[in-house]
């Protein structure tokens, strides 16, 4: 099955930072594929830059991955309503026949060791030298790989989607889409 895809570019804007409208991008994104229980939609950002440090970004390119009928539905409802000033939408096209494949998926990290042994105090009612003893401090991690920032839109806390994209294989990997089209098991096209 050829699979297809729409390319959504971030405007430069004076007033918002590209990662601003991206996080704004994806929260919508995030929306539409709760509201409608959608699995079957994949993204990749093909502009991301993993590597150095100092230039962790997913660049200015959302790439929606489907069926035809898939982002036909997407694309179908009002959900860049608010974001069509910033960005660019590209025609519904066909990935090319001589694409790679990869995963891009989430990756979550245990960040905050304070946050931790707090959580670890109030789940197993430990007191903060039990805690620290439980959880040393060797467990924090600071990620290095390019990230959104979002808001929880149950608690309104701010944090920040990590993404990894996978090693390029040959072969596609077929699977479902988390509510920000992102997959475990499941690849996109790569190109």
């Amino acid at each position: 099955m050829t699979t297809y895809y729409i390319d959504i570019t971030l405007l430069p804007d004076p007033e918002f930072s590209q990662p601003h409208l991206l996080g704004a991008l994806v929260a919508k994104l995030h929306r539409a594929l709760v509201q409608g229980q959608t699995t079957d939609i994949g993204v990749s950002y093909p502009q991301h830059i993993g590597q150095p440090l100092t230039k962790r970004t997913l660049g200015a390119v959302l790439r929606l991955h489907g069926t035809p009928e898939a982002l036909q539905r997407l694309m179908g409802q009002d959900w860049l309503k608010g974001m069509r000033d910033h960005t660019q939408v590209s025609e519904l096209l066909p990935v090319p026949v001589n694409a790679q494949h990869r995963t891009v998926r989430r990756r979550q990290f245990k960040t905050n060791v304070d946050r931790l042994r707090r959580r670890r105090m109030v789940r197993k009612g430990e007191t903060a030298e039990q805690a620290a003893a439980a959880i040393p401090d060797s467990v924090e991690r600071r990620p290095d790989l390019p990230f959104v920032q979002l808001h929880s839109s149950s608690t309104g806390q701010p944090f920040c989607l990590c993404v990894e994209h996978g090693p390029l294989q040959a072969q596609p990997v077929a699977g479902a889409f988390n509510a920000y089209g992102l997959g475990h098991e499941a690849t996109v096209p790569w190109f």
